[in-house]
């Protein structure tokens, strides 16, 4: 019998935790909702939510909400509740072979703070690794923070990314086959909240949540510029591949890339600081003569690349990103024409506005998801 009363007792703290994620996720969807409105989106009784909702004020995860200024009705109103967001933080990272951009998000996604610092281009790996985690420590101080205070860290790398996190390819110098979120963990402890993914693929989860996939489940982000690289999303779910390498065009010699990356070179005036990408793309906007020659034949050498990937995977959208989204409206025709007649049909081209937050984005996203798969655990108190 005392068997079966600890069983049942487990059963119980089971259910309890299951209709406290389904209330807690409920606020976090929309805030604030009344104790009725909470009922008749769960399915659960009201005194089922009431008493949820009293363990989840306890907690820290909820707050009581201002009643409405205006129009209210006869009589007191019913108390409405709101997800606290701001009872922790995550931060998504982009870590490049140039530069460094850091996000500070609430628990609902909305960034708070960002911050970018460029990464001298002979930088060993080893400086690379100290230079993130000095940047990470001064970003988080600016803004009150310590790195206990950050629920989850998503970083964003190029190259591919394993299951687990290792770097398995040689892109960023002396970073094969190592351990990133180890190595940061010093800094984070706790498991699981350091999250290491290839950048591109952030670049697609961002596109779908932000940008210009939002109403697109099956999707291809294809970074253009001196990297070409391809982030997947099948049924509204990241595809990574069995080792995480997925969308990696780039390794396939027979596609030519390295020679169409070798020719692609805009001679024309680059102001201070500025890149080879960056001044084509100004002088494409700006109506320069020749620029849009160069533009179309680095797109014709891509083309190929891209077509195969469109005939493999049929994607409902291909979303251009990278060094070269800045060029704007011109870029989809100009490659639409040129994958014509290499496929069975163009899908939807689009370029994305997200700019150089896009990888950092995604990695938010990636963070936001960690902390949400463990809600509601524990409490925002006892992080």
């Amino acid at each position: 019998m005392a068997v079966h009363d600890r069983s049942r007792g487990h059963d119980l703290a089971a259910l309890r935790d299951l209709n406290s994620s389904v209330v807690l996720r409920e606020l976090r969807r929309e805030s604030p909702r009344t104790v009725s409105g909470l009922a008749g989106a769960t399915g659960l009784s009201r005194p089922t939510v009431e008493a949820l909702v009293e363990q989840l004020t306890a907690r820290g995860w909820i707050a009581e909400a201002a009643a409405p200024a205006t129009g209210r009705a006869p009589g007191r109103p019913a108390r409405r509740y709101r997800f606290r967001a701001e009872a922790g933080h995550v931060v998504g990272v982009d870590i490049g072979l140039r530069r460094i951009v850091l996000l500070l998000a609430r628990l609902d996604g909305e960034i708070v703070a960002r911050a970018r610092h460029d990464i001298a281009h002979d930088a060993t790996g080893a400086e690379r690794i100290e230079l993130l985690r000095g940047r990470l420590r001064g970003f988080l101080a600016g803004r009150g923070l310590a790195p206990h205070d950050v629920w989850s860290l998503g970083v964003g790398v190029p190259g591919m990314v394993g299951e687990t996190g290792r770097i398995r390819s040689v892109i960023v110098p002396d970073w094969t086959d190592l351990d990133l979120a180890r190595r940061l963990a010093d800094d984070f402890p706790g498991a699981g909240r350091v999250l290491v993914e290839n950048d591109v693929n952030l670049a697609v989860l961002a596109e779908h949540w932000r940008g210009a996939a939002r109403l697109a489940d099956d999707v291809a982000c294809v970074l253009l510029g001196p990297r070409i690289s391809c982030g997947l999303m099948i049924d509204g779910r990241l595809h990574r591949g069995r080792r995480g390498g997925a969308g990696e065009l780039g390794y396939l010699p027979q596609l030519g890339l390295e020679q169409v990356k070798k020719g692609f070179a805009w001679p024309g005036e680059r102001l201070p600081g500025e890149s080879a990408t960056d001044a084509l793309a100004r002088a494409v906007r700006a109506g320069e003569a020749g620029a849009l020659d160069v533009l179309d034949r680095f797109l014709a050498g891509v083309a190929p690349a891209v077509a195969a990937l469109v005939l493999a995977l049929d994607p409902e959208l291909v979303v251009l990103s990278g060094a070269l989204a800045p060029v704007g409206d011109s870029l989809a025709p100009l490659l639409s024409a040129h994958l014509g007649p290499l496929t069975l049909h163009v899908p939807r081209l689009a370029v994305s506005t997200l700019g150089r937050e896009g990888v950092a984005l995604g990695a938010v996203r990636r963070a936001l998801d960690a902390v949400e798969a463990r809600l509601p655990d524990h409490g925002p108190y006892d992080v």
